[in-house]
């Protein structure tokens, strides 16, 4: 586990400010070219507490949603104990009740033990932990921790969220960030991931995501979309429809505009949530996060070892993922316009005739091959 606040060294090759699944990737794939790197996190421990529904692809549907990404199975080595379990059946669930049903095949994880793991995987190449303590301001090539300690380092590395320091202070693009709450209920529950649309979440998603014992129940809005009413609202309206002790609530937030324009500006990168690298037609962001991670890594080590120009790290993300992103951030904008809508139009979108299309735009394929 994570070094507790000590004695470290005051310069660096690279620091990177916040240790979830982005920084923790980029910091293993780093530590694994040999360089030198400390991620700074205020969370002791790094993965709690529990912020989002856990739901991710199993390694070959990533690979059939995002086919030019390579090495799938190097990157996500998901240990057994950070597995709750594993389904193979989506829902889609309009406000008829009358659900999509669609072969999924994804990975319940232990979130809390599956962000742990990336740790022990950095740490194992060599990466190095201070927790416990935040970094409170970035100017040029020093960071200031809570306690006023000042590191350095040849780059900075912003992996803390939508809140990231290093974006506030560099970055004045916005970002459309979706608030969340959630539950952890014990109970028996469906096989299926259940995703719901409509009134119960305006502007965005219900779920409903079974676990090795209970699920993971929860509400993301748009608040714009709200009509005055909370998110506690309709959180609490949509939770009481299920039976089981609660035994875990928790909330965050997503950026769901899709990436930022971009994501280096001299010798500082952001990387994950805090370049908008979440899927906005399906708020996936743990994997994308990885994956933005182990670019971010490699071509860090390509600077510092040849002088490759940082921005190589944008191109390599185009490549990869700027077709998925691009066909997501499409579909969000155009089921914004339905789901916005009152129930009975929602409910005349999801039907046998539109399912094609529907799951299109949840996996992020293009709508119609010449749109």
């Amino acid at each position: 586990m994570p070094d507790a606040i000590g004695e470290f060294p005051s310069s660096w090759d690279v620091i990177i400010i916040g240790g979830g699944p982005a920084g923790s990737t980029t910091a293993r794939y780093l530590a694994q070219g040999g360089v030198d790197v400390l991620v700074i996190d205020g969370r002791d421990p790094i993965g709690s507490p529990l912020q989002c529904g856990e739901l991710v692809p199993s390694n070959d549907e990533m690979k059939r949603l995002c086919p030019d990404v390579p090495d799938v199975d190097d990157l996500f080595q998901t240990p057994a104990d950070a597995i709750s379990r594993t389904i193979d059946e989506m829902q889609l669930v309009p406000p008829s009740k009358k659900p999509l049903k669609f072969r999924f095949e994804g990975i319940i994880l232990d979130r809390v033990r599956h962000d742990e793991a990336l740790v022990e995987l950095a740490q194992e190449r060599g990466a190095k932990y201070l927790v416990g303590t935040r970094v409170v301001a970035v100017t040029g090539t020093k960071v200031t921790l809570k306690d006023g300690r000042e590191l350095s380092a040849k780059i900075i590395v912003g992996a803390g969220g939508h809140n990231d320091v290093l974006r506030t202070t560099y970055w004045q693009e916005e970002s459309l960030n979706i608030p969340v709450k959630f539950c952890l209920m014990d109970g028996d529950f469906p096989d299926a991931v259940e995703l719901h649309f409509g009134s119960c979440a305006p502007g965005g998603y219900a779920w409903v995501i079974p676990k090795k014992e209970g699920a993971n129940i929860g509400v993301g809005i748009q608040r714009k979309f709200a009509k005055g009413r909370s998110l506690n609202h309709f959180t609490d309206e949509f939770i009481a429809q299920y039976q089981g002790d609660i035994t875990f609530r928790g909330a965050g937030s997503l950026p769901m505009s899709g990436t930022i324009r971009s994501f280096v500006k001299g010798n500082h990168l952001l990387v994950g949530d805090s370049a908008g690298m979440v899927l906005p037609s399906n708020g996936a962001g743990i994997t994308i996060a990885m994956i933005g991670g182990r670019i971010a890594g490699e071509v860090i080590v390509e600077h510092l070892e040849t002088g490759l120009s940082l921005h190589e790290y944008e191109k390599r993300w185009r490549k990869q993922m700027g077709r998925v992103m691009r066909n997501s951030q499409r579909s969000f904008k155009l089921g914004g316009l339905m789901l916005r809508c009152p129930d009975w139009v929602v409910n005349l979108g999801f039907n046998r005739f539109t399912r094609f299309f529907v799951w299109r735009a949840i996996t992020c394929k293009r709508m119609l091959l010449i749109f």
